[in-house]
């Protein structure tokens, strides 16, 4: 017997971006609406909440709510940027602001939380990422307005538990920004686990083709906070734009396949360099060993997620040779597409970013995992003068 109550699950409903159909054409696929201008009705209201083009459009509307069904999510928000959307976080703060974060997390947004310390905004505490103890004694009750959780943590991958840390957070009154983008909410749902804000760099997973340049940030609940954070994106004209909203859409409604062959090929290459004699270390929290497993294992669903790192035996530069001799791997900066990509990240994060200088960032794709571990392989030997 048909169940006239049973909803589609959330990769039909993801896949099928919320069961679009255009009403006057019939259309399953989204427009694309460039308009910068929109007419009043004939009552001189305005017939959307965008009426100019830096409050949205209809096409960054329908993004976004499919990146809010995708979350679990009261509302979100599309910004230009990952860093537009961040930077939105932190200028929504009272000045003088407690903020804590972790020590290292992806480079830009360190930069930009210091560089407001600096200037007086805000007052900056850190902690090692992945570990509570730290994290709670860093926090002050009664005056830290913000935790701010990176997990899985770039570029050691440590795992920070979004519900210890939601704890940790609502009991000093603060609230809880996590940064998942190495976990896309199709195996990671923050706000499920209690964070306040989920963040995402929407370049990377949610995307997934790497033509895209995009920032999100959903909310498990709405308030004035989230009014003026809206403004802020309004004031500073980092709306989402039409077309990137609609090459999201179409990367997210591959999102739940591409993520799956992205971890399984991850878990594959992880396996088979981890005690590999030209490897002194994986870094991958989907191995046994790795210290955030059992909590990573909880928070994916059992996925882990694409992104790992290797540490290389030999010196620096025999880590910047392995990544200059891969074949099939890109060397370049980013991650989350369906392309496999590997980066030296000393090189990239610059001399004042703690990392191990033979640490290899990687990013791993769909392609074939013996392809890549193949291509891994050679490099590797090639680097250390044995091919």
């Amino acid at each position: 017997m048909a169940d006239s109550n049973r909803k589609p699950s959330l990769v039909t409903r993801v896949a099928q971006a919320l069961h679009f159909v255009e009403a006057e054409t019939g259309a399953v696929t989204p427009a694309i609406q460039p308009a910068a201008t929109y007419a009043r009705d004939e009552n001189y209201a305005v017939r959307q909440p965008y009426w100019y083009r830096r409050d949205g459009s209809q096409t960054t509307a329908q993004a976004e709510a499919v990146i809010a069904e995708l979350e679990g999510a009261k509302d979100a928000l599309l910004f230009s940027s990952g860093m537009s959307a961040c930077t939105a976080i932190i200028e929504h703060l009272p000045t003088g602001a407690h903020v804590v974060a972790p020590k290292v997390m992806y480079h830009g947004v360190r930069a930009q939380l210091q560089n407001y310390a600096a200037k007086g905004r805000l007052v900056l505490s850190d902690y090692t990422a992945g570990n509570l103890d730290e994290l709670a004694a860093a926090v002050r009750p009664g005056e830290t307005a913000l935790v701010w959780v990176e997990t899985p943590n770039n570029p050691n991958w440590e795992v920070t538990d979004i519900a210890a840390a939601a704890e940790i957070a609502h009991a000093a009154g603060a609230k809880l920004m996590t940064d998942c983008t190495g976990t896309p909410p199709s195996m990671t749902r923050a706000l499920d686990f209690g964070a306040d804000f989920s963040f995402h760099s929407a370049t990377k997973y949610l995307g997934g083709h790497s033509d895209v340049t995009a920032g999100v940030l959903s909310v498990r609940e709405t308030g004035d906070f989230w009014d003026e954070i809206a403004l802020i994106r309004k004031l500073q004209g980092t709306v989402l734009q039409s077309f990137d909203a609609w090459l999201l859409i179409r990367g997210m409604r591959t999102l739940f396949l591409r993520v799956e062959k992205a971890c399984k090929n991850a878990m594959a290459v992880a396996q088979h360099f981890d005690g590999h004699p030209l490897v002194e270390t994986v870094l991958y929290p989907g191995l046994p060993h790795d210290p955030g497993h059992a909590v990573a294992k909880r928070q994916t669903d059992g996925q882990f997620g694409g992104m790992m790192s290797i540490i290389t035996r030999g010196t620096e530069q025999t880590a910047i040779d392995v990544a200059r001799f891969c074949e099939v791997f890109y060397p370049a900066t980013s991650l989350g597409g369906v392309e496999s990509l590997i980066e030296h990240r000393k090189t990239v994060s610059g001399e004042g970013f703690p990392v191990h200088p033979r640490l290899l960032r990687l990013s791993i794709g769909i392609e074939d995992a013996d392809d890549l571990i193949y291509d891994l392989e050679q490099a590797l030997s090639r680097a250390q003068g044995l091919a």
